[in-house]
């Protein structure tokens, strides 16, 4: 039995699936040849987090492209084919899945649940490119793990516990992760999207989990810790991600250390060079694409080390500006900088008009689609969050928003409301013209 049929036995019961008309008035279309892309748009997260399991995989088989709708989940999903180099021109969106868990109390859990409730709104990829959900966690984070805090009360994402499963904010104690990973690529790679994970590479922001009472601090100089490292991310890949977001890849060997926010050292150049070789040799995946957080300066170095796109370049308020670098790259066809509408780092302000402009810029601001350069967005870009959090905030801390403690109430008051409604609803007008090249 595949990991979607699984899922939907264990959490459900049945694996049997039935067409959903309210995903059927909600659902937006690409335009012109995009016409039988489709994806929900105009609603609230509320919206989708409420749903059941079920009824957000019932939404998943209504939005199928080819019109076929079928009563069971079907074996063997590959993920969009886009060639080995998809990465360089992608559009990677974040979805921070602790903060959209289940904080029920005190304790939170499922984010890799809420994740595949939130796919039906993530619009499928274009023809040219591909839309890539990147998850904000994955491993148990060093601060304290499966409960939320005070929203003043540290609990980063930033720190990560090797080699001890994975977080239980985000898995359901049902089934193994690896199935909750598998079910959740194959859910998105049907939805036309490829998928992609978060993860440190500063040292101190490591631990190793050991068999004894203490964790062990990560070391790259330490040969076991590298390969803990290089094992940890081809597990994962093995259930079906296709990329990995590097946080502080700018700065691996050392470079422009000056401006090196992370705590502990980094891998050193050739090192990093034979670990992304290693992770696609032992995944045996020719075509994963590996994001350097702000890998934008020496762009030939960030090529040769591995790295197929790096956030952090363009001055994306500017249409001319990001269009005349879109040209000057468009020979560099697997590695280039791209555009980001906001980065994890984003403490909230931009206005909604700006955040539509820069969007619009991602999609357009090229003279031909085959040169488009990659972009970046977050959850915040989609889906706009509450005023008094930030993106940034939520990857620090975790607080429950609920009035009364349960996870409907925290869904509610995690997003704004009419107005991120309607906003969500000229991003979708953005991507249905977005999809036709």
């Amino acid at each position: 039995m595949n990991s979607v049929n699984s899922l939907l036995e264990t959490l459900n019961g049945s694996p049997t699936l039935h067409y959903d008309k309210w995903t059927d008035l909600h659902a937006y279309r690409g335009v012109g040849e995009a016409f039988s892309k489709r994806w929900v748009a105009n609603i609230l997260p509320a919206e989708l987090l409420e749903r059941t399991l079920k009824r957000a995989i019932d939404s998943i088989m209504t939005l199928t492209e080819g019109g076929i709708f079928y009563k069971t989940f079907p074996d063997n999903i590959q993920t969009p084919n886009y060639g080995d180099n998809w990465g360089r021109f992608a559009n990677y969106i974040e979805i921070n899945n602790r903060a959209i868990a289940e904080m029920d109390n005190q304790k939170c859990k499922n984010g890799i649940i809420s994740s595949i409730k939130m796919l039906p709104a993530i619009p499928p990829s274009a023809k040219s490119w591909a839309n890539c959900v990147i998850l904000s966690q994955i491993f148990p984070n060093i601060y304290g793990d499966g409960y939320n805090k005070a929203p003043d009360e540290e609990n980063s994402i930033y720190g990560i516990k090797l080699n001890a499963g994975y977080s239980e904010n985000i898995i359901s104690d049902k089934l193994s992760g690896e199935e909750q990973f598998k079910a959740f690529n194959d859910l998105a790679h049907f939805r036309g999207l490829k998928t992609g994970f978060r993860t440190v590479i500063s040292e101190d922001q490591i631990r190793i989990n050991t068999s004894s009472s203490e964790d062990e601090v990560f070391r790259w100089w330490n040969k076991e810790h590298e390969e803990i490292f290089i094992n940890e991310t081809v597990k994962l890949i093995n259930t079906g991600f296709d990329a990995v977001f590097i946080d502080s890849a700018k700065h691996i060997g050392g470079y422009d250390c000056a401006n090196y926010t992370g705590v502990g050292a980094l891998p050193q150049y050739h090192q990093m060079q034979y670990i992304l070789n290693e992770i696609r040799s032992r995944s045996g995946r020719t075509n994963l694409s590996f994001v350097g957080e702000k890998s934008s300066d020496d762009f030939e170095r960030y090529r040769l080390m591995g790295l197929n796109a790096g956030t952090g370049f363009i001055h994306l308020d500017s249409f001319d500006y990001t269009k005349d670098w879109s040209d000057k790259l468009k020979y560099s066809r697997d590695y280039a900088p791209g555009v980001e509408v906001s980065n994890d780092n984003d403490t909230g302000g931009r206005s909604y008009e700006d955040r539509i402009a820069r969007i619009r810029n991602c999609f357009f601001a090229f003279t031909y689609a085959s040169d488009k350069l990659p972009s970046f967005m977050q959850m915040e870009d989609l889906f706009p969050l509450r005023y008094d959090t930030n993106t940034h905030h939520l990857m620090m801390t975790n607080p429950s928003y609920a009035t009364n403690g349960k996870p409907e109430s925290h869904w509610e008051n995690l997003f704004t409301k009419d107005d991120g409604r309607f906003y969500n609803h000229q991003v979708g007008e953005i991507f249905a013209y977005a999809l036709n090249f």
